[in-house]
């Protein structure tokens, strides 16, 4: 495993900061937001494969598949974040998008020793979710060789589903394991070996562009608008009847009787304003496009 550990340039001493213990805090500070500068340029250079996962993920959504992240450590707690947040910003079920992480719900908050070191237990929690052809996995692992993941794609392959691998290591282990594997160059860490620092900075990056990017593709946003955010706060009430009144024009007081009429759905109103239509037709219409706004708002207008 040692030998292993020093091929990883994630685990590699960073020649910068090997006097890290000595600096003050500015100093510190300084060489991380130099370090941090890196990580986007790191991704930039891999755009062109993101866009592959990205596509991917547009048609599992299109087949009424899913996204399923699996991951240990930091790496499974960025998949679930990125799923949870799907929820309330793009109103998708709680099943559309969904995180795995080796160690279970215990490992969200405080380390599960010997967890991601098993395959078996990968292949296992995907089971539990019963798994299509349909499907998109995305294995995480900062380090690309995590046994937790590698077990969890293995099986996705066998089952038919969709496979991506997302590391910061070239030639990771777990790109072996995946139909579009992304590797983005990260480097050394300030502080060596802790992947929750530029690697999870780049993670965190790529998932949030796979997954919006995902959305954007299904019709839930119009222009930079999220249209299907569900209100379930009275800020997000508010940002709800914005949206309203921002596509379409109308005072907020217009907004908030269609806000209503809509039984708080967004892109209906939007589509009953635009196109003057009831709430059934306006459902109706959006079904027909797939769901994305302008597609309805213009095959009204073109009846």
């Amino acid at each position: 495993m040692n030998i292993l550990l020093e091929n990883l340039t994630t685990e590699t001493r960073n020649q910068r900061t090997l006097e890290l213990d000595q600096l003050s805090p500015a100093a510190v500070l300084k060489l991380m937001q130099e370090e941090d500068e890196k990580v986007s340029l790191a991704v930039k250079e891999k755009l062109g494969e993101i866009e592959k996962v990205v596509t991917c993920v547009v048609q599992s959504f299109k087949q009424g598949g899913r996204l399923i992240y699996t991951g240990a450590g930091t790496s499974g707690r960025l998949g679930i974040l990125d799923a949870v947040e799907c929820v309330p910003t793009f109103g998708t079920g709680p099943d559309m998008v969904q995180g795995l992480i080796a160690g279970g719900e215990t490992a969200i908050r405080q380390a599960v020793e010997g967890a991601e070191d098993s395959e078996e237990q990968g292949e296992a929690d995907l089971k539990q979710l019963t798994l299509t052809h349909n499907d998109t996995v995305v294995g995480i692992a900062a380090s690309g060789r995590t046994p937790y993941v590698i077990g969890a794609l293995k099986y996705a392959a066998r089952m038919g589903a969709s496979t991506a691998s997302l590391s910061c290591n070239p030639n990771a282990e777990i790109s072996k394991y995946a139909q579009y594997p992304i590797e983005i160059l990260t480097g050394a860490e300030i502080l060596t070996g802790s992947t929750r620092l530029k690697a999870g900075t780049a993670q965190k990056m790529v998932l949030n562009m796979i997954s919006t990017a995902a959305m954007i593709g299904i019709g839930k946003v119009y222009s930079n608008l999220m249209v299907d955010v569900q209100p379930t706060n009275e800020k997000l009430v508010i940002r709800a009847k914005s949206i309203i009144s921002e596509i379409t024009g109308c005072d907020m007081e217009t907004a908030s009787i269609y806000y209503e009429r809509s039984h708080h759905q967004v892109k209906a109103a939007v589509v009953m304003l635009l196109a003057g239509l009831g709430l059934e037709e306006a459902q109706q219409r959006l079904q027909e496009s797939g769901g994305f706004i302008r597609q309805a708002v213009q095959h009204h207008k073109g009846e």
